[in-house]
């Protein structure tokens, strides 16, 4: 369950590089305002998808460790 929670972080950690670096590179900083919001939607929506399926991963292991009357470690 650690490695899933570090390659949770670890996702969204590279995730925001891109889209920083994104930023820069496409010159955000003197685009539209729409064009702004669409970028931080897709950042955004990105970010979402990423952190809801590892934790739909994390809770499943969560839920098979606990049927098993495993102790959970700290």
């Amino acid at each position: 369950m650690r490695r899933e929670l570090l390659r949770l972080v670890l996702a969204v950690v590279v995730v925001d590089a891109l889209f920083i670096a994104g930023y820069y590179l496409f010159r955000l900083a003197t685009a539209s305002d729409p064009m702004k919001v669409g970028y931080t939607a897709a950042w955004t929506a990105v970010t979402l998808v990423i952190v809801l399926r590892a934790l739909v991963r994390i809770r499943a292991m969560r839920s098979r460790d606990a049927g098993h009357g495993s102790v959970p470690r700290g």
